[in-house]
């Protein structure tokens, strides 16, 4: 190769290198040229991008989506553009995306959180919702599909074409002043494509803080379900748990949180299903919930499940108004404290609500009914303990001829003289053992009464939730970060109570301490509970005091001490038919006896 050969290639390789550097396209470029290419393939397939009726758009292209995948089930539909679609009453605001046609945000209008926000139940990538489909031999997420979105009224339809004629619909229908969506779900031309006789259904979400105390959000968070034909069942509310539904068909699940819910009601019923729930880390989170629901498929050329949506409060009266018993999600207790509550406790309060009146002054209301409706068990229980008290003298003289060193003798002393003065010991514990079912039902009643919620009464801002007198500002062991004003008037008119019922019943040793000691457990547990709650049993108390004034001016000791002297001095051929617990008390002596011969 001459000189001039060589120098001429070398100028060519110059000219062509500096032409790839200087003329090579910049990134914006690139990536206008990508999605004109994009929009391109769309349209060939006959699809046009979404239409906006959004609060926000952004674009979300699936990076594993090759252009043999765009040939494949629902190839077009695995990449778009993300849009967002309103639907909106009086009642509700309701966020849904184009990318995987779910809801992706609720917002309870009317009802603030404890911050004074918007009630979100749940919002953005926190919400997952969609099909497991079996097509041409792939699983298939229907969460990750770009459904297609058109809008009439309320009404907004999803759909992800599979091919000519072939998709997967959903549609969505609010009504005027509803907390209920109706949610069909249409299968048109799948019944080739789709393997198996059933399809799943995936619903995930955490639900988000509303109240002050995320600890009370835990104690009364939990996925509910109800099966067919059966009772409303519920997963742990303290612990992660995983449950298989297997029992038989299920009418509807529902992610519960204290004061809201979000439920899924399917009229056709799900076949069998799982349900699970974690208690997260994140702050600001309640609880994760996963639901995996099994639908059946029946392989038509249009396959309809009918469903519905409920979003909105755990009110009793709202969620009896729905049907389907979405109701007994509201926690009134066990048995027999969850029959008291609701046709008893429930009955009145909702009479005295007609009112209108504060509801300060409704549950001081309640009390006074309680109070009275119980007052003969209370008059009874007084004067049994006036009893004990007047022949208390008489049982310390048997306890100092006999000697504390016997005790079994001296017990069967004590029952000897409880025979002859027909005083019955046991008579001051059970009308209070009575009187036990009606106070612990109030327990549950007011920690999940939602009416409670957000209103006020004296220096108490919120009765569904703690007052907090004292900020700590760590927490303390047993007490936690706050002392509530109300508990502490609570505690200490409990204690002030039971120093007045040991001076009745005239209780000594260890029994005249222990009614100290439960007052000072129950205010480390009831610190953190409702100020509705804590107001009650203060209320209760002061009416305890009222009460016990009153019967004891009507109560005199002389006379029954006067009484008793005359059961002790009647002939025992005299006396009438035992009683079952005189009867008892013999047969007790005899044991006691036969015993002690052996």
């Amino acid at each position: 190769m001459d000189r001039n050969t060589f120098t001429g290639l070398f100028l060519i390789m110059i000219i062509l290198a500096g032409s790839f550097y200087f003329l090579k396209p910049n990134e914006a470029e690139i990536k206008k040229a990508k999605e004109t290419e994009r929009l391109d393939s769309l349209k060939k397939a006959g699809i046009t991008p979404a239409q906006k009726d959004t609060t926000k758009t952004a674009v979300v292209n699936n990076p594993a989506v090759d252009s043999a995948a765009l040939k494949g089930p629902f190839g077009t539909a695995l990449s778009g553009t993300e849009a967002n679609t309103v639907l909106e009453n009086e009642n509700l605001l309701i966020t849904l995306s184009n990318r995987g046609g779910k809801i992706t945000s609720v917002e309870v209008k009317g009802q603030k959180t404890f911050t004074g926000k918007p009630v979100i139940l749940f919002d953005g990538n926190q919400n997952k919702f969609g099909l497991n489909l079996n097509a041409a031999g792939k699983v298939i997420n229907t969460n990750d599909l770009y459904f297609t979105p058109t809008k009439t009224g309320n009404t907004v339809t999803m759909r992800a074409n599979y091919g000519a004629n072939a998709y997967v619909e959903y549609v969505y229908d609010l009504k005027a002043l509803s907390n209920k969506v109706a949610f069909n779900i249409n299968l048109v031309g799948l019944q080739q494509v789709i393997a198996g006789n059933s399809i799943g259904l995936n619903w995930q979400t955490t639900l988000l803080q509303q109240e002050k105390s995320i600890e009370s959000e835990h104690r009364y968070s939990a996925p509910y379900y109800k099966y067919l034909d059966g009772d409303v069942n519920h997963l742990s509310v303290s612990k992660d748990e995983k449950e298989e539904l297997t029992k038989g068909k299920i009418q509807w699940f529902s992610f519960k949180q204290h004061f809201f819910s979000a439920s899924l009601i399917a009229k056709q019923a799900f076949e069998k299903g799982s349900l699970e729930v974690k208690i997260p880390t994140a702050p600001g989170q309640v609880k994760f919930y996963d639901a995996n629901m099994q639908l059946p498929y029946a392989h038509s050329a249009n396959q309809v499940y009918e469903m519905e949506f409920y979003f909105g409060t755990n009110k009793f009266s709202a969620l009896k108004a729905q049907g389907y018993d979405l109701e007994q999600q509201v926690d009134m207790g066990y048995w027999p404290l969850k029959y008291i509550n609701r046709f008893i406790v429930l009955p009145v309060f909702n009479f005295l609500n007609s009112f209108g009146w504060n509801y300060g002054l409704i549950i001081l209301v309640l009390t006074i009914l309680l109070k009275v409706a119980l007052s003969p068990l209370t008059y009874k229980s007084y004067l049994s303990m006036a009893k004990m008290r007047v022949l208390k003298p008489e049982m310390d003289e048997i306890k100092a001829k006999v000697g504390e060193d016997n005790p079994t003798l001296v017990q069967q002393e004590y029952l000897k003289l409880y025979k002859k003065a027909g005083v019955n010991p046991l008579g001051g514990c059970l009308p209070m053992v009575l009187q036990l079912p009606l106070v612990m039902a109030f327990f549950f009643f007011f920690p999940n009464l939602f009416e409670l919620r957000g209103e006020s009464f004296l220096w108490m801002k919120d009765l569904s939730t703690y007052d907090e007198f004292i900020k700590f500002g760590v927490k303390i062991p047993f007490i936690g970060d706050h002392l509530s004003l109300m508990c502490v008037l609570m505690t200490v008119s409990t204690l002030i109570m039971t120093y007045f019922n040991n001076q009745v019943s005239g209780a000594t040793g260890q029994m005249k301490y222990i009614g100290y000691i439960m007052p000072i457990i129950f205010l480390g547990v009831l610190n953190s509970y409702p100020a509705g709650l804590n107001y009650y049993y203060f209320l209760a108390n002061l009416m305890t005091f009222g009460q016990q004034f009153l019967i004891r001016k009507m109560v005199d000791d002389e006379k029954i001490h006067a009484l008793i002297q005359q059961n002790k001095a009647r002939p025992a051929d005299e006396k009438k038919k035992k009683s079952k617990f005189q009867q008892r008390l013999d047969d007790y002596m005899r044991q006691q006896q036969q015993q002690a011969k052996k």
